[in-house]
């Protein structure tokens, strides 16, 4: 089963980047993942095979579309 992944969510892979940065945001899904590097800002494409064996942790996942939004608390009454 294919591993969830959102626009914008916050990827830790398993080896640093040249730049020496290990997070990514995610910047294009379908058959291949767009991924751009936080520290340096340089973009790459990886297959979704390849992003899923590189994957370590998600650092922040996005808010997705479907989830309605949180209503603040009402204050109590005094």
């Amino acid at each position: 089963m294919p591993i969830q992944v959102e626009l914008d969510d916050v990827v830790r892979l398993r080896k640093p980047h040249a730049c020496g940065g290990y997070e990514w945001t995610v910047a294009r899904l379908g058959a291949d993942i767009g991924l751009k590097c936080n520290t340096c800002g340089r973009r790459v494409l990886l297959t979704r095979r390849d992003f899923e064996k590189r994957l370590k942790t998600f650092v922040r996942r996005a808010m997705a579309a479907s989830d309605p939004p949180q209503a603040p608390p009402s204050p109590a009454p005094s």
